[in-house]
Protein backbone atom coordinates (compact mmCIF):
# COMPACT_ATOMS: atom_id res chain seq x y z
CA UNK A 1 0.00 0.00 0.00
CA UNK A 2 1.07 3.39 -0.51
CA UNK A 3 0.78 6.59 1.58
CA UNK A 4 -2.02 8.00 0.33
CA UNK A 5 -3.96 4.71 0.78
CA UNK A 6 -3.38 5.08 4.50
CA UNK A 7 -4.40 8.15 4.48
CA UNK A 8 -7.16 9.16 7.46
CA UNK A 9 -9.67 10.18 4.45
CA UNK A 10 -9.23 6.62 3.14
CA UNK A 11 -9.33 4.33 6.55
CA UNK A 12 -12.38 6.00 7.10
CA UNK A 13 -13.72 5.62 3.75
CA UNK A 14 -12.51 2.24 4.01
CA UNK A 15 -14.15 1.24 7.46
CA UNK A 16 -17.34 2.73 6.26
CA UNK A 17 -17.76 0.71 3.02
CA UNK A 18 -16.74 -2.51 5.55
CA UNK A 19 -19.26 -1.36 7.84
CA UNK A 20 -22.32 -0.94 5.39
CA UNK A 21 -21.82 -4.09 3.94
CA UNK A 22 -22.07 -5.85 7.31
CA UNK A 23 -24.92 -3.88 7.67
CA UNK A 24 -26.41 -4.96 4.34
CA UNK A 25 -26.47 -8.22 4.81
CA UNK A 26 -27.55 -8.26 8.74
CA UNK A 27 -31.55 -9.35 9.09
CA UNK A 28 -33.55 -6.47 9.73
CA UNK A 29 -34.59 -5.96 13.06
CA UNK A 30 -33.66 -4.00 16.29
CA UNK A 31 -29.76 -4.61 16.08
CA UNK A 32 -29.98 -3.38 12.15
CA UNK A 33 -31.66 -0.01 13.45
CA UNK A 34 -29.79 0.86 16.12
CA UNK A 35 -26.28 0.44 13.71
CA UNK A 36 -28.36 2.14 11.26
CA UNK A 37 -28.63 5.35 13.85
CA UNK A 38 -24.30 4.80 14.33
CA UNK A 39 -23.34 4.42 10.62
CA UNK A 40 -25.41 7.52 9.90
CA UNK A 41 -23.98 9.39 12.82
CA UNK A 42 -20.81 8.09 11.36
CA UNK A 43 -21.57 9.54 7.73
CA UNK A 44 -22.29 13.23 9.61
CA UNK A 45 -18.93 13.42 11.46
CA UNK A 46 -17.12 12.18 8.43
CA UNK A 47 -19.21 14.87 6.49
CA UNK A 48 -17.57 17.63 9.34
CA UNK A 49 -14.27 15.94 9.01
CA UNK A 50 -14.30 14.37 12.63
CA UNK A 51 -12.86 11.39 11.10
CA UNK A 52 -12.33 10.22 15.44
CA UNK A 53 -15.98 10.82 15.78
CA UNK A 54 -16.57 8.56 12.57
CA UNK A 55 -14.96 5.68 13.58
CA UNK A 56 -16.13 5.79 17.32
CA UNK A 57 -19.94 5.56 15.78
CA UNK A 58 -18.60 3.54 13.37
CA UNK A 59 -17.14 0.19 15.89
CA UNK A 60 -20.36 1.00 17.39
CA UNK A 61 -22.17 0.60 14.70
CA UNK A 62 -20.28 -3.27 14.16
CA UNK A 63 -20.99 -3.85 18.13
CA UNK A 64 -24.59 -3.24 17.40
CA UNK A 65 -25.07 -5.72 14.62
CA UNK A 66 -23.48 -8.65 16.91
Amino acid sequence: MNEEDQSPENQTVNHMASVKAAWDKAPKGAKKAAALKHFQAAEEAHEADNDEEAHKQLKEASRALT
